[in-house]
């Protein structure tokens, strides 16, 4: 027991200093995490993210059939993280204040009320196949086409091939629909794709800035919250939280305010550090495919041929399109000791 102890972990004159056993490189303690090794602990985390993903097209669907308005679940969205994160996010005021203007407009236009709203009316038009695998897996392109428009190099190999498996996932999922000019699911998939495009805007935004994830959380609800509050107030938006069941507000509660605003954020960036971007990116991917998988006993949804056929096709895609270069895998660390593949590599993943 005395073994396991910290080096100078008590108080008073009397500590003990003990010299780490002769191999000790400084791993984390084997109890640390309840017996889990930091690899476990961040899959777990991982997994758990992409399961709040999935229940974000889930509810994206179900919100055109319950008692809430988009306007109400955005209130819960943006404004639940602020409440819980209020202490922490006033003593970071001063490094929120100073984030430059264009990245905090690409952080909340990209993932704020422009975004939310998108998600939700394009998937009131669709399904929950089509929110989960359009949104996240157009992002990869987008930011591929963003870091292009800035002057960096176009992705090539597995890079460039998982982009056009993307594209090809997206065909397949709206051929059907385009043939038979199905009005309201080609405007949904428009609308979805726009969302995706919002994303990956915050997705570049959020590179810009140097913000902790809470501080990223803050950057993003505090002025998300303050329009959808403002629009509401002044009539623009339509509210019913008045009148909405209480199932449906503590549901989105969950699901919006305390999983997709708060839990997400944080534990997808415990995620990366404990298993790394690529490999997170990688197991990320999966999320179009457990959104299909939920939707059928959630939501009644039956997958389409096209859905079987696009959803694997944008799985496969956004995890080649993440795939780092072999060139870079072999780079040497940053000065300050962080591996030097989020700067190097060609940045196209989804990783926000």
């Amino acid at each position: 027991m005395a073994a396991t102890q910290s080096v100078g972990a008590g108080t008073g004159e009397g500590r003990e200093t003990r010299t780490p056993p002769e191999g000790y490189e400084g791993k984390p303690r084997a109890g640390r995490f309840g017996g889990l090794s930091p690899q476990a602990v961040g899959m777990l985390a991982l997994l758990l993210t992409v399961a709040i993903w999935a229940a974000f097209a889930l509810s994206a669907r179900a919100l055109s059939s319950s008692t809430l308005l988009p306007a109400d679940a955005a209130l819960l969205r943006f404004g639940v993280p602020l409440v819980i994160l209020a202490p922490a996010l006033w003593r970071r005021r001063r490094r929120l204040a100073a984030v430059r203007f264009a990245p905090a407009a690409k952080i909340i236009c990209g993932a704020g009320v422009p975004f939310f709203l998108a998600a939700m009316y394009g998937g009131s038009l669709t399904s929950a196949a089509f929110v989960g695998a359009i949104v996240p897996g157009m992002v990869p392109l987008f930011v591929s086409a963003l870091m292009v428009a800035g002057g960096k190099s176009a992705p090539r190999g597995t890079q460039a091939a998982g982009l056009a498996l993307i594209v090809a996932g997206v065909v397949a999922l709206v051929w059907r629909y385009t043939a038979a000019l199905d009005a309201d699911v080609l405007l949904g998939t428009g609308t979805l794709l726009v969302a995706s495009g919002l994303w990956a805007l915050y997705t570049v935004g959020l590179r810009e800035v140097d913000l902790d994830p809470i501080g990223s959380i803050g950057l993003l609800c505090l002025p998300s919250f303050a329009v959808i509050a403002l629009l509401v107030l002044t009539g623009v938006l339509p509210t019913g939280i008045a009148h909405a069941a209480g199932g449906d507000i503590a549901l989105f509660l969950v699901v919006q305010g305390l999983g997709v605003g708060l839990c997400a954020g944080l534990m997808y960036a415990f995620a990366i550090r404990r298993l790394g971007p690529e490999r997170s990116s990688v197991v990320g991917s999966l999320s179009p495919v457990a959104v299909v998988l939920l939707a059928m006993p959630l939501l009644g949804e039956k997958p389409t041929l096209p859905v079987v056929v696009g959803v694997p096709l944008i799985t496969l895609g956004v995890a080649l399109a993440n795939r780092r270069p072999r060139t870079v895998a072999s780079a040497e660390g940053s000065p300050s000791g962080a591996p030097a593949d989020r700067s190097a590599r060609t940045e196209v993943s989804a990783d926000a």
